[in-house]
């Protein structure tokens, strides 16, 4: 499949992270611990890191927060963002702690001069600010204009907050404009994207658990990716937000941006599955999420429910097995490779052999 073709927006960087340019679209997620708790946050974000995450945001709440913004930054695999509202100075403090990425909206951190001194500091040691709009942050004279937070709605209070600091001879600035409706959310993007050459940020806000979550975020960024709107993006789930970082990876995939890790496929199955096909995908999925070299590897993987036409349903596969009730077979590009009684022993055998394939021979 052809990568969509993308909308030019000027780039940025966050430490080393480039956005936006023709930089390839990055995974961005949120750290759900208490950023007070230094050593639980800087646990988390590993875990992000080692799951694909890019670059990871911070709730900064209030002092003792900031305070252990230094000591989360110094040890950090990724840049941070820190997330800031209606205090400047802890955007202040996140700025000398050494984080490089704040995500403020400038309209309610205090006033002119906060937005002067805040646009001031980020520029001089480089940072970038993302504005970020969402439906519960428009402002009331908009919601008035626009009857409800609306699409339009979002874009004009991005736009007064980009002015804002565009105003103070700022312009190293990210955007996002996010709502729970997969519609609202594709519209003002949509918008956006022709009236300004800012990097977009994408999310679906508060998209739900793990199932509506995936559903809204797939449907809502899948479609802008398509269409070359969007430079980071983030699945929100309520959920351990290292499964954000899989899903995110899962669109990048199927949009043809990006791709992290081998791609499994599996049939559904029907009534002619004489195994546990259920069982097995799902072992096999997590052997590969576990696998030390999966990362870099480019497999294409399946595990077929039936001995007849699996091989020859998923012969472009690299490895795949396929499972009868007595036994099974394990193939590489449509051509079988060995025969396993049993489906325990299957699944070994076929562990085996994925693990010579991951494993890179040095």
């Amino acid at each position: 499949m052809n990568a969509p073709h993308r909308s030019r927006t000027r780039q940025l960087s966050i430490g080393d992270v480039r956005i936006g340019g023709g930089a390839p679209v990055v995974v961005q997620s949120m750290t759900n611990t208490d950023t007070r708790d230094a050593g639980a946050t800087l646990e988390q974000i590993r875990r992000l890191h080692a799951a694909g995450c890019e670059i990871v945001r911070l709730a900064v709440p209030d002092e003792k927060a900031a305070a252990a913004l230094k000591t989360i930054a110094a040890s950090s695999p990724v840049p941070l963002v820190a997330d800031i509202h209606f205090d400047y100075r802890l955007a202040l403090a996140a700025l000398d702690a050494g984080l490089r990425g704040l995500r403020i909206n400038p309209g309610n951190i205090g006033g002119e001069k906060p937005v002067d001194n805040l646009a001031a500091a980020a520029k001089a040691c480089g940072s970038v600010i993302r504005v970020g709009v969402n439906s519960g942050s428009v402002e009331r004279d908009l919601l008035e204009r626009y009857g409800g937070p609306t699409p339009e709605a979002l874009v004009e209070s991005a736009l007064s907050h980009v002015r804002m600091l565009e105003k103070r001879g700022f312009y190293d600035i990210k955007v996002s404009l996010k709502s729970s409706s997969v519609a609202d959310t594709i519209a003002a993007y949509r918008l956006m994207a022709a009236r300004a050459d800012y990097p977009l940020h994408l999310g679906v806000t508060e998209a739900g658990t793990p199932m509506r979550g995936t559903v809204k975020s797939a449907v809502g960024l899948g479609l802008l990716l398509f269409e070359g709107i969007g430079d980071t993006i983030r699945v929100s789930l309520t959920a351990d937000p290292v499964r954000e970082a899989a899903v995110a990876w899962e669109i990048l995939r199927a949009t043809g941006l990006r791709s992290r890790g081998p791609e499994i496929v599996s049939c559904p199955t029907c009534g002619r599955t004489e195994i546990d096909l259920i069982g097995m995908a799902e072992r096999v999925e997590e052997y590969v999420q576990s696998h030390p070299h999966a990362a870099k590897s480019r497999l294409k993987i399946a595990v077929m429910g039936c001995v007849v036409n699996g091989p020859g349903e998923a012969r472009e596969a690299d490895i795949g097995l396929a499972g009868g009730r007595d036994k099974g077979v394990i193939f590489r590009k449509g051509e079988i490779l060995r025969s396993v009684n049993g489906q325990e022993a299957l699944l070994a055998a076929f562990l085996e052999e994925l693990d010579k394939l991951l494993t890179p021979n040095d």
